[in-house]
């Protein structure tokens, strides 16, 4: 039995938080510079180091090398190699990330080599594949968690747009209520996002103003308003922020998540979560950002099917155990919550990441037991034992496992 803790890197980037997971490390907040993700897993970028019976870290990736079959299981070194599918982070926004969406496995391995033959520099900002896999993900939120997410039913953003008083905004609300379906908001959206920063610095503004007069009067529409307001203050003149009107806004609560699958079209807002995905760094922007915009490479791999994103509250597979279902093959996240009166038994055929959010808990197998508090996590690999959580306090972890083939 190897219940072993991990030592994870905290990624700093602009938009991130100087208390969310400080606090959650119990650490010293603010910190001097904001804190956006906190990484558990084993990619090369910042792996997780897991500290030994000896008490010396190593390198996750070392290890995964070192023992595929082990550490990963026969079936998953089979599929994966010596590669962990998946990443676990918790994620603290405090400003918006970037609109952004994610290729497919087969337009990933695509697009990676047509710039791989193209010769473009793995470390060149106009480089979208920097390798060749998918990258889903699941964000379940922490805090309550603002998002923009999957292109809106048609016929609710017509309604949105005439509801604006932006007279030269018409003729493209026009354009969709005209075909009110995917192929209209491939339509729109297009046209949006390739305008001419001459016509995008005159038209912004008439829908700026008319989101302040929508909002004054406790509109409809006022947190879809709200949201590109603030949008268009911190990105000015960004045709990411028209693009916004297109999308789903999404407020999670704690415990819920939305599974974002390829071609999605997303943002995060506001909040702090726990995601999961692929082990990836793929990413296609465009907008809300100074990051290279590819706009013919997006519109390859963008989804423009509609309508509300699901909404998942875990299904409880077991007593004290809810599991975020999706289709993908690298991950699946998994809520425990222990106290008192209940104890959650853990196994799996593959390797395992727990993460506590919340209280406290003991890990064991009999032979051995680890106590993990807040903010800590544990690597199980795949040739371990069943573990038994349990703990004196309410308690919630979160379980990153390979997905369910």
């Amino acid at each position: 039995m190897t219940v072993e803790l991990l030592h994870n890197a905290v990624r700093a980037y602009a938009w991130g938080s100087r208390t969310a997971i400080a606090e959650l490390l119990g650490k010293e907040v603010p910190t001097p510079h904001p804190e956006a993700e906190l990484w558990m897993g084993a990619h090369p970028g910042d792996p997780s180091r897991v500290v030994g019976p000896d008490g010396e870290p190593r390198s996750l990736l070392e290890l995964l090398a070192d023992d595929p079959d082990g550490q990963l299981g026969a079936p998953h070194a089979d599929r994966w190699g010596s590669r962990l599918p998946f990443l676990l982070k918790v994620l603290a926004a405090d400003e918006p990330l970037s609109l952004q969406a994610h290729p497919s496995a087969e337009q990933a391995a695509h697009g990676f080599a047509v710039e791989d033959a193209a010769g473009v520099p793995m470390d060149s900002p106009i480089r979208n594949y920097k390798d060749p896999s998918a990258k889903p993900e699941l964000i379940c939120a922490l805090t309550e968690f603002h998002a923009l997410a999957g292109f809106r039913e048609p016929a609710r953003t017509v309604a949105l747009l005439r509801s604006l008083d932006a007279p030269d905004f018409a003729p493209y609300t026009e354009l969709l209520a005209a075909q009110p379906d995917g192929n209209g908001l491939r339509a729109l959206f297009t046209t949006l996002i390739t305008l001419p920063q001459t016509a995008l610095d005159m038209l912004l503004p008439q829908v700026l103003d008319a989101c302040v007069l929508h909002v004054k009067e406790h509109g409809e529409f006022d947190l879809e308003c709200r949201t590109v307001l603030e949008l268009g203050e911190a990105y000015p003149g960004d045709a990411g922020v028209l693009a916004a009107l297109l999308l789903n806004r999404i407020v999670l609560r704690p415990g819920e998540a939305v599974y974002l699958p390829a071609g999605n079209l997303h943002a995060y807002l506001h909040g702090t979560g726990v995601e999961i995905l692929a082990n990836s760094d793929n990413v296609l922007r465009c907008g809300l950002t100074p990051k290279h915009v590819d706009v013919p490479e997006l519109m390859r791999v963008l989804d423009f099917r509609c309508g509300d994103m699901p909404v998942q509250t875990g299904e409880e597979t077991s007593p004290g155990l809810w599991a975020y279902r999706t289709p993908c093959h690298e991950f699946e996240l998994s809520r425990i919550e222990v106290g008192p009166s209940v104890e959650v038994r853990v196994d799996h055929s593959g390797p395992q990441i727990l993460f506590c959010a919340r209280g406290r808990a003991r890990l064991s197998t009999g032979a051995q037991a680890v106590e993990l508090t807040r903010g800590q996590s544990v690597w199980l690999p795949a040739r371990d034992p069943e573990v038994l959580v349990t703990s004196e306090v309410d308690t919630q972890l979160f379980r990153a496992t390979p997905g369910v083939e």
